[in-house]
């Protein structure tokens, strides 16, 4: 009974959400495309790849005009995805992190060029996540800047090698090159921009957040730590095999990547940015413009040697927060999301006004990503190798 009740519930809202929306969607070269044909396609997918769950919303104008979602939010309990369940939004959480350090840019409370060093009260060895680095001298040059577009040298995740990506059970932090030399991705180098604005503004990351992005967004289901409104609603991982993987409950905020949010949410704030909402042109086009090129042949693991020039025709390279490419489309911005269980990705065609948004609870995701991109929107120019995004029937 329950179970079914689940469904029903689940399919009221999916009707509700479809109501009012549009019968078709404008892709980037002009062509359309009916829901009936967009529902076909990702259902066919999601069966090809077992993909688990996925929730969509494609944006025609800024807007989002239509938005759903597929499969279940718990497949051995046949509970149903819909567009208001709180599903983990990953590395997502650095899109909006960027956002909210330019509000703070804006009022002045931080400065993109500023050095870390010079805001924080004491040495960095009195603080406990970053003590290792008390007898390196580099670190005092990073800046804002260098973390939002991932050159400090930080490493990502300090338990993994970011050349090998072997786990390191020391979990030493170190310095892999010098601040400014080169694009590496970092969730450490945000982590200490964290702590740089919580030790400024007294607040946390979660406080801020809903202060200045939350609240006037209006996205009322995301949050940087778990809320007690989100029990009734929630969407838990599934590994290739179909076995469950849930996320941790948070209390504490990770501003790179404790990220809770809904299709529904995250619909909202990119349409607020896409309409260049709650900034300056200045600071959009800061936040939008090239800091670093990329020439790395991978993102991941993020200091790997091997270099390519298959991205040099998208002019591949990183704003503030977000992945920049350039094609005959114009501008577009990106990222990604990505845990054991939870693969998401977002593209923005800043020029077209066209973006789409993938969160899916589901190991094999990514598999289905490429298709998805190229038959829902013409999206051709995602770099989809250097993501390692390697659809289900790739043979290398």
């Amino acid at each position: 009974m329950k179970s079914l009740r689940t469904l029903l519930f689940g399919l009221l809202l999916s009707m509700n959400t479809l109501l009012g929306q549009s019968q078709q969607i404008t892709k980037l070269d002009g062509s359309k495309m009916s829901i009936i044909e967009i529902d076909k396609t990702v259902k066919r997918l999601m069966d090809t790849a077992n993909v688990q769950g996925l929730c969509l919303s494609i944006l025609n104008n800024n807007k989002p005009i239509y938005t759903r979602a597929y499969g279940f939010k718990n497949k051995p309990q046949k509970e149903y995805l819909d567009t208001e369940t709180v599903i983990y939004g990953a590395s997502f959480s650095k899109a909006v992190f960027a956002f909210l350090t330019l509000k703070l840019v804006e009022e002045k409370v931080i400065e993109l060029d500023k050095p870390l060093s010079e805001y924080l009260s004491k040495p960095i060895r009195n603080y406990d996540y970053f003590k290792d680095l008390a007898t390196e001298e580099r670190w005092k040059k990073i800046t804002a800047r260098m973390c939002l577009s991932h050159t400090t040298g930080l490493p990502n995740v300090r338990w993994f090698h970011p050349t090998t990506g072997v786990i390191d059970t020391t979990g030493t932090m170190k310095m892999y090159f010098n601040p400014g030399e080169r694009y590496a991705y970092s969730g450490e180098g945000m982590k200490l921009l964290q702590l740089t604005i919580e030790e400024i503004t007294g607040k946390t990351i979660e406080e801020l957040a809903v202060e200045r992005v939350f609240k006037p967004i209006g996205m009322n289901r995301s949050s940087y730590i778990w809320q007690s409104s989100f029990d009734a609603n929630f969407a838990i991982g599934h590994l290739e095999n179909d076995e469950l993987n849930p996320r941790k409950k948070r209390t504490v905020p990770v501003a790179p990547a404790s990220l809770m949010t809904t299709i529904t949410d995250y619909s909202k704030f990119i349409s607020y940015v896409m309409e260049q909402k709650g900034l300056s042109k200045e600071l959009y086009k800061e936040m939008w413009s090239p800091q670093i090129e990329i020439h790395s042949k991978y993102q991941f693991p993020p200091l790997t040697l091997e270099t390519t020039n298959e991205n040099e025709n998208i002019h591949l390279s990183y704003g503030l927060g977000w992945g920049y490419l350039k094609c005959k489309y114009g501008r577009a911005v990106f990222k990604e999301g990505h845990d054991d269980a939870w693969r998401n990705y977002n593209i923005n065609f800043i020029d077209k006004g066209i973006s789409i948004i993938i969160m899916t609870n589901s190991a094999n995701g990514e598999k289905i990503f490429k298709e998805l991109l190229a038959t829902l929107i013409a999206d051709t120019f995602t770099p989809w190798k250097w993501q390692t995004y390697y659809p289900y029937d790739y043979k290398k």
